[in-house]
């Protein structure tokens, strides 16, 4: 199961760098009609992370508690995502939003994904 969570770790770490990277082309301008459905995609992803986590939890493993805390932290800026970036704005400033929103999850699930790793 621990080869499970770093596989769908690592895919974690990819959906939020390919998110970001279309919400930088989207904040210049660029249009793309899959952006909100890799979106939910890359949290979805998140979630699964994160119960396959809590059932290693429940199994004795054990990892440094700063990755928990990265890992964690990735729920606010998911939820600034999701929650606040798409109601507030117009759309390229929401692809900003979106951007400063995704970058900040790629950076927080990266650095939980090389603590668990190391």
């Amino acid at each position: 199961m621990v080869n499970v969570h770093n596989t769908v770790g690592t895919l974690v770490v990819a959906a939020y760098l390919a998110l970001a990277v279309v919400n930088a082309l989207r904040a210049r301008g660029r249009d793309f009609a899959w952006a909100r459905p890799l979106s939910f995609a890359a949290a979805a992803l998140l979630l699964v992370q994160y119960l396959l986590g809590f059932y290693l939890l429940g199994e004795g493993y054990r990892n440094q508690a700063s990755h928990y805390l990265f890992a964690l932290l990735a729920l606010v800026t998911v939820g600034l995502e999701h929650g606040y970036a798409p109601t507030r704005f117009t759309p390229r400033a929401r692809a900003t939003a979106s951007l400063a929103a995704t970058a900040g999850t790629f950076v927080l699930v990266f650095i939980a994904y090389a603590i668990g790793m190391g």
